[in-house]
């Protein structure tokens, strides 16, 4: 299958460029994902057709996903929720007129939207710099290069929220309600900025990458989407950091807080928005708490930063992963105390039973294997790989506490947690659920590709680890 796509011939004429700069051999093969190895996944490991996923499908999501994000804040915000109204709308109007009625007047976003989202990266960058952390290393990549990260986001995390409240409450410099009043706007300007943005790392991973962790297959549709560089930096930060951490995840919890802001405006503060809120910040906390655990995760060590990660992190992120509880600023739902009650602590329990997961595997590792697991010593497997370099390295593969219940437990207390900060909007309508349905899909197929990779990395301890858990999420089931 290293034959080159002959009907995407026009878009090769790069290619002797590509050759020159990152070598013969990877320039004219097409890669799916990175192997656990580094090496690239090519389309003859999947039993699909190669042109599928190397083409259709990133043109599929790159077409799809940013009109997207408009309806879900059209249908959320106009349409009380209801994906039956946003479908009889488009019955009477016709799908593509609704869709530009939608996104025309957004496209570009606006001046003040423009601000907020300069304002907040700006301030997340210059915090990046100057607090104080102790610095950390990310894993050695398949070329052999570390990743240096300063862990200072939890920190950063508290000094953002306080200024959140205290420019929006205490020195009235904007209303708290103002990401709720400028969101359309605000993912118009993100989704033109983000495009432009993944345009230019992709540019930049082949003519002057940071590292040389990068390359191009050839096929600028998927290069586009899934990026020609693992750890790009821009003048010393962290692409990946920023865009996934310190603006992603980091805006979160401020549009939630405005979220809830605009419902007390218009309604009261209803108990449903209090659980709702409560959940996702203990969430978006123990995420800060962990985001050196995070930033050595597989997702970091194998995705690159293209459209999938950044323009995800960017856009997808702080309209979808909110959407529950943008439904719920107009639908004030009065739980009461016991429901209420419940709903939280179930939801509270969830998420820190996933930290409890992560963490455990981190500790185990930290202290490679010298210390008990649920007050009983451990069982290890230790395993030996070969990076891409020919270095021979080892690790351990923890088979107990949690780690010995399921290979990929943790998704279950995660896929929970969504579950329960979005039931307080009950069962009126879809769209509180959608995020939910999204992650399963997610962690489901994030499983299979954490095993492929590690089937590939460990080989014969792999087995050794499948045969102990033998199960991939569920136990007993799945």
């Amino acid at each position: 299958m290293e034959a080159s796509l002959k009907w995407l011939r026009p878009f090769y004429e790069i290619g002797p460029f590509i050759k020159r700069r990152i070598g013969k051999k990877q320039a004219p093969a097409i890669f799916l994902r990175f192997g656990h190895s580094g090496d690239f996944m090519t389309a003859s490991s999947l039993r699909v057709p190669r042109w599928i996923h190397d083409s259709l499908v990133p043109l599929f999501l790159l077409t799809v996903c940013p009109p997207t994000v408009f309806i879900f804040w059209y249908v959320n915000t106009s349409l009380g929720g209801s994906f039956i109204n946003f479908w009889q709308l488009i019955h009477s109007n016709g799908f593509f007129y609704t869709i530009r009625e939608i996104w025309q007047p957004l496209f570009f976003g606006s001046a003040e939207a423009w601000a907020i989202i300069g304002c907040f990266a700006a301030f997340q960058l210059v915090l990046m710099k100057i607090v104080p952390g102790k610095p950390f290393l990310g894993p050695i990549t398949p070329k052999g290069n570390i990743p240096i990260y300063k862990a200072n986001g939890f920190a950063c995390y508290l000094i953002t929220l306080t200024s959140f409240f205290a420019g929006g409450y205490l020195f009235h410099w904007f209303s708290p309600t103002i990401i709720y009043d400028q969101l359309g706007p605000i993912l118009g300007a993100l989704n033109c900025f983000s495009l432009l943005f993944c345009l230019f790392l992709y540019l930049k991973g082949i003519f002057k990458p940071s590292t040389s962790d990068n390359g191009s297959t050839g096929n600028p549709f998927f290069d586009y989407y899934w990026g020609t560089e693992l750890y790009p930096r821009i003048f010393n930060w962290d692409v990946k950091q920023f865009t996934n951490c310190r603006f992603g995840m980091m805006s979160w919890g401020l549009i939630l807080l405005s979220y809830a802001a605009k419902q007390e405006q218009l309604y009261g503060l209803a108990d449903s928005m209090i659980v709702a809120v409560a959940l996702q910040l203990i969430y978006i906390t123990k995420f800060f708490l962990w985001e050196p655990g995070y930033l050595r995760s597989l997702d970091i060590m194998h995705d690159r930063a293209g459209f999938y990660i950044c323009w995800g992190c960017l856009v997808w992120l702080p309209c979808i992963y909110t959407s529950s509880t943008l439904y719920l600023v107009h639908h004030p739902i009065h739980l009461g105390t016991q429901p209420a009650s419940t709903i939280f602590l179930a939801g509270a329990a969830s998420i820190i039973i996933n930290y409890l997961a992560d963490r455990q595997r981190q500790v185990v590792r930290a202290k490679n294997g010298a210390c008990l697991v649920w007050r009983r010593i451990p069982h290890l497997i230790d395993a030996t790989y070969t990076t891409q370099t020919g270095e021979r390295k080892q690790t351990i593969l923890l088979a107990s506490g949690w780690w010995g219940i399921a290979r990929h437990f943790h998704y279950i207390p995660e896929i929970l947690g969504a579950f329960f900060w979005s039931l307080p909007a009950l069962f009126t309508n879809f769209m509180p659920y959608f995020y939910v349905l999204f992650l399963t899909i997610l962690l489901i197929d994030r499983a299979y590709r954490h095993d492929k990779r590690c089937a590939d990395k460990y080989g014969v301890y792999w087995d050794q680890y499948c045969e102990r858990v033998p199960y991939k999420i569920i136990p007993f089931i799945f």
